[in-house]
């Protein structure tokens, strides 16, 4: 499995020349994954048809490209108007959303695409050095790391809860109530389902997402007749905005090369999503920060983190869907599938056989997230007029889309129905100061949670300490006490001295 000089030259130069196949994956990616609801897999199974009959490296580039560029693109409505375009993105509106709202949409649209595309960058870079020891995390990780991997994200809910703790824990509580609606992960009895045959499978992402960031937004818009524009913000969009967002994430490069790491390393475990990610990355980033109090008020290391992060899971979730033919992620199966029609094996074998494939896959994504550069950055200026756009345009808009968006994901009139309902619960919750983030973060990992839960106590036969038979576990469990135990301490000793 090495990869020496002279064949990754080939495959550099090989990947360039599919410039004609990845500059439309950019540009579908973009176009999609702004839109919340139409997320990368739905879009890569309407176009299979196309993707079948083209050549296979082609169809790879073409792939790959729509895959970095929908993960870089879910930030851009959460920056500008409050609404993820996917839930990787979710973390993002902590921080962009309050740049937005500060006049300073641009320089956060700067940040969001300098993150995402260093953050691709560097995992594809890492994945091509390291590949080999990357593919064994996923066999090494099992259901008790993962219990305590994902319960970092859950401690998100502790941070969000730091100004206002009481409604924060129960923001958090309610999301993981709403997280065990559906049939029981051991012996399939519905719960909370009230008869719905359409809940069995638990709450549907895609609705709750829009409902409780877009149609609450929304409704806020209606309520209050102002579109996220302060009064700065109608000033003519400036280049000097886009190099201030540029000096910005230079000054936090090492933000971006750590945080884009723990996306790597995310991406790798079968299974774990781009907003697990993005929600641990977030955490550590604050944890770490030596001015813990400015996240969530606008603070550029918070756009940094969770986009860095969730690019970084992109090379990630294909690491085991080549190495050992274990999709790490839904798109990266409707990959494999592409991958299987044209008779590739996947799986340590590949490496041998197929070298220009296996790692040509790597390369690909790295030539994507380079020829970003020159179409994204300048795309911010421009972007971020949309916060000028006026009440009564915008949220007709918002309606639409996100109700299609609901509709596209399982195409049931269900969900649009559940949408706008989760939109109310959102707007109840903004009017009585609860963060809806934590009733997501709650909904998004409660289920997760739960089955690797159940998986390690099944394994254990009923004892709570296999959760702590592992010494990766337990390596995770100390950093996890330190997480929690950390803020505590530091914000004590503040109130201290500030006394």
């Amino acid at each position: 499995m090495e990869l020496d000089l002279a064949t990754l030259a080939e495959l550099f130069g090989r990947s360039f020349s599919l410039w004609w196949a990845i500059i439309p994956g950019v540009a579908l990616g973009l176009a999609v994954g702004i839109l919340p609801g139409f997320s990368p897999q739905n879009t890569l199974i309407i176009l299979l048809p196309v993707t079948l009959a083209m050549d296979i490296e082609a169809a790879l580039a073409f792939m790959i490209a729509l895959y970095c560029a929908n993960h870089m693109a879910g930030g851009i409505p959460a920056i500008l108007v409050n609404i993820p375009g996917s839930a990787g993105a979710a973390a993002t509106c902590l921080d962009g959303y309050q740049m937005t709202k500060k006049g300073k949409a641009q320089q956060a649209l700067v940040l969001s695409f300098v993150a995402s595309v260093a953050g691709g960058l560097i995992t594809s870079v890492a994945v091509l050095a390291l590949l080999p020891w990357l593919a064994e995390i996923g066999l090494v990780l099992r259901s008790v790391e993962m219990v305590v991997i994902i319960l970092f994200g859950l401690t998100l809910i502790a941070v969000l809860a730091a100004k206002d703790m009481i409604k924060g824990l129960i923001g958090g509580m309610f999301g993981l109530m709403l997280g065990s609606i559906g049939t029981d992960a051991v012996f399939s009895t519905p719960r909370a389902t009230f008869g719905l045959l359409e809940l069995y499978d638990g709450l549907p992402l895609v609705p709750v997402l829009i409902g409780l960031f877009a149609v609450s937004e929304a409704l806020v818009m209606l309520e209050e007749r102002f579109a996220a524009t302060p009064p700065e913000q109608s000033r003519a969009a400036q280049w000097k905005d886009t190099l201030e967002g540029l000096a910005i994430a230079a000054k936090h490069w090492w933000q971006i090369v750590w945080t884009s790491l723990i996306g790597l390393i995310v991406g790798v475990i079968p299974g774990a999503g781009a907003y697990i990610a993005a929600f641990v990355a977030y955490q550590q980033s604050r944890l770490f920060s030596k001015t813990p109090e400015l996240y969530g008020t606008g603070h550029p290391a918070g756009v940094i983190a969770p986009e860095s992060a969730n690019n970084g899971v992109t090379s990630g979730t294909l690491v085991p869907t080549m190495a050992i033919g274990i999709p790490g992620g839904s798109t990266a199966a409707v990959m494999m599938i592409v991958l299987q029609y044209q008779g590739i094996t996947l799986g340590p074998r590949l490496f041998q056989e197929q070298p220009n494939i296996a790692f040509g896959v790597f390369v690909m994504m790295t030539v994507a997230y380079i020829m970003m550069i020159p179409l994204v950055l300048p795309m911010a200026r421009y972007a971020s007029r949309v916060v000028a756009v006026p009440v009564h345009t915008i949220v007709p808009l918002i309606l639409g889309l996100t109700i299609i968006g609901a509709f596209a994901d399982r195409e049931y009139m269900f969900d649009m129905v559940l949408a706008l309902v989760f939109g109310v619960i959102g707007y109840i919750a903004i009017r009585t100061n609860y963060n809806v983030t934590s009733i997501l973060i709650g909904v998004l990992l409660g289920p997760i949670f739960e089955r690797y839960l159940l998986r390690s106590l099944r394994i254990g036969q009923g004892d709570i300490m296999v959760l702590f038979s592992s010494p990766i576990a337990n390596v995770l469990w100390a950093l996890l006490v330190v997480s929690v135990v950390l803020p505590l301490w530091r914000e004590r000793r503040l109130a201290r001295a500030a006394a």
